[in-house]
C-alpha cells in the first residue's frame, strides 16, 4: 500500500509538472490570457486547477478571468498591454501617456486609460489600472506601438493632452495649468500644434477650446 501510494503520488507529481509545461507553452504567447483562451486550448481544463496554480504562485490573476505567468517580465510596455487587454476597448492616455511622451516630470505609478465603457479601476499584483469613460464619438486619436509580439493602443500625444484637459474641466486658469509643469521642450518635440487644433475642432466643445487656448498660452509663457 505504501509503495502504491508513493508511485501514485510520484506519477501525479510528474503529470502535474508536464501539464504546467504544456499549459505554459500554449498560453505564454498571449502574454495575458483569458479563460476563453484556456478553454480553447484545453477544452477539459478544470477551473479548480487555476485556483491551485494561483496558490502555488504559477499563475498571477490580473483581473477576474485574466491571468499571466509568474515569470512574465513586467515592464511599462507589458503594463500598457495588460491595460488594453483587461478592459476593452481602451487605450493608454491621460497621465501615463503624458509621462510616456515626456510632457510631465512626475512619476506616474498607475496605468491610466480611456474607454467607452464606464469608469473603472483594478488593483492587482502588477499595479493599479484606472479607466475614465469617454463617449464613443471621442474614441479616436490613438495608434499602435509594438513590443515583441504585442500590439499596444496608446493616444497620440495631441489626443493625450486633449483627453486630459477634457476630463479635468476643473483646470481653467494659467495657475492651474502652470501646476502641471509641462516640459516645453518635450511638448514642442512631440506635439504638432496643427494636429492638436484639428483634434480640438473634432471635440466641438467651446469650453474646451477656451481652456486649451489658456493652456497653450501658459506653457508658451505668453
Amino acid at each position: 500500500m505504501l509503495l502504491y501510494f508513493y508511485k501514485g503520488t510520484k506519477m501525479s507529481y510528474y503529470r502535474n509538472k508536464m501539464n504546467k509545461i504544456e499549459f505554459q507553452k500554449k498560453l505564454s504567447p498571449y502574454g495575458i490570457f483569458s479563460l476563453g483562451n484556456i478553454y480553447k486550448s484545453f477544452p477539459d481544463f478544470s477551473y479548480k486547477q487555476i485556483n491551485r496554480w494561483q496558490k502555488d504562485g504559477f499563475l498571477i490573476r490580473v483581473k477576474q478571468g485574466f491571468y499571466t505567468f509568474n515569470d512574465q517580465k513586467i515592464d511599462n510596455y507589458f503594463l500598457f498591454f495588460a491595460a488594453n487587454k483587461i478592459y476593452e476597448p481602451s487605450y493608454i492616455s491621460l497621465e501615463r501617456a503624458l509621462k510616456y511622451y515626456g510632457l510631465i516630470p512626475e512619476e506616474v505609478f498607475q496605468v491610466t486609460s480611456v474607454s467607452t465603457r464606464k469608469t473603472a479601476s483594478f488593483n492587482n499584483a502588477m499595479g493599479f489600472f484606472s479607466y475614465r469613460h469617454i463617449k464613443e464619438s471621442l474614441f479616436w486619436g490613438y495608434h499602435f506601438i509594438s513590443n515583441l509580439n504585442q500590439k499596444i493602443l496608446i493616444a497620440d500625444a495631441e489626443k493625450a493632452v486633449l483627453d486630459y484637459l477634457y476630463l479635468h474641466p476643473e483646470l481653467k486658469t494659467k495657475d492651474d495649468f502652470a501646476e502641471l509643469r509641462i516640459n516645453n521642450d518635450s511638448f514642442n518635440e512631440n506635439v504638432n500644434l496643427d494636429k492638436l487644433n484639428k483634434y480640438l475642432s473634432n471635440f466641438q466643445n467651446k469650453k474646451l477650446n477656451k481652456r486649451t487656448a489658456t493652456f497653450l498660452r501658459t506653457i508658451q509663457n505668453d
